[in-house]
């Protein structure tokens, strides 16, 4: 998961041109998956690593900080929210190694982290929180030069990584699923089903969702792929059936959410299709 920072750098008074510096400061990227999830029990620990690589020609710098994270169906992706404040967070586990580091160009560099569960037996489901990798801009680039009476704009993209720190205590937590208004909607040209899922139980889920129609004399007219999802506790997600192709007529909509064990959640909608 990655997100973009935009940091703009003015000069002068009018309006004139754009230049772009160059992009993402030192380079520096996180090798491998974004996602480091564990099965633990309460007061059991895990230690692990995340590599870093300064991918430029040039020195670059990082800050490495937690925060927790949430994201729903509407498209917000909230990282925002300080360590530690959401419910399901496990960012006061986590323990890690240096906060912030300085790599040249083509040196790679280790961040070590704990996850320590307390001891508490209460504890059920999934917790989650990240760990957000960020360059720093250089200060060794320097704004674009102006003509007088000009006004010079240089864009600099940051480009911050978001690993998600997951942490499921054992095999507990409850598995619960919300469907959210299914309705058909415009997408461009296509005509599609969408439907949002919200996590309403304790633990991680990630269905695969698809919608099995059938006519108004029972005909079934085939299944229609919404993708697979990955919804934590308290977030939503946003599935699209493409039924550009399903003739006009009224149709009965057998929506499951499929979580590849014995975790499957269904739901039927009538709906018209012009």
């Amino acid at each position: 998961m990655m997100t973009r920072k935009p940091i703009l750098v003015l000069s002068c008074f009018i309006l004139s041109l754009i230049s772009a510096l160059p992009a993402l400061a030192g380079g520096i990227m996180v090798v491998g998956g974004q996602t480091r999830q564990t099965q633990l029990k309460a007061s059991e620990k895990n230690e692990g690593r995340i590599l870093l690589k300064n991918t430029s020609d040039r020195p670059g710098e990082v800050r490495i900080f937690s925060t927790d994270y949430r994201f729903t169906a509407e498209g917000s992706n909230d990282f925002g929210t300080p360590a530690g404040k959401m419910p399901r967070s496990n960012a006061a586990w986590i323990t890690y190694t240096p906060k912030q580091l300085s790599l040249a160009p083509g040196e790679t560099a280790w961040v070590d982290y704990t996850v320590q569960v307390p001891q508490d037996e209460q504890l059920a489901g999934t917790y989650w929180s990240v760990l957000m990798v960020e360059p720093l801009a250089s200060a060794a680039l320097e704004p674009p030069k102006s003509k007088e009476g000009q006004v010079s704009v240089g864009l600099q993209t940051v480009i911050r990584y978001a690993i998600q720190m997951v942490t499921h205590i054992g095999d507990t937590g409850k598995r619960e699923i919300r469907y959210i208004s299914p309705k058909l909607v415009a997408d461009g040209e296509k005509r599609v089903l969408q439907v949002d899922l919200e996590n309403t139980g304790e633990r991680w889920l990630s269905p695969q969702v698809w919608v099995e129609l059938f006519d108004d004399k029972g005909t079934s007219l085939g299944r229609f792929d919404g993708g697979r999802q990955r919804i934590f506790p308290g977030c939503s997600t946003r599935s699209l059936m493409d039924l550009s192709q399903v003739p006009q007529g009224k149709y009965t909509g057998l929506i499951v959410a499929d979580n590849g064990d014995e975790y499957v959640f269904g739901t039927q909608s009538a709906f018209e299709i012009p």
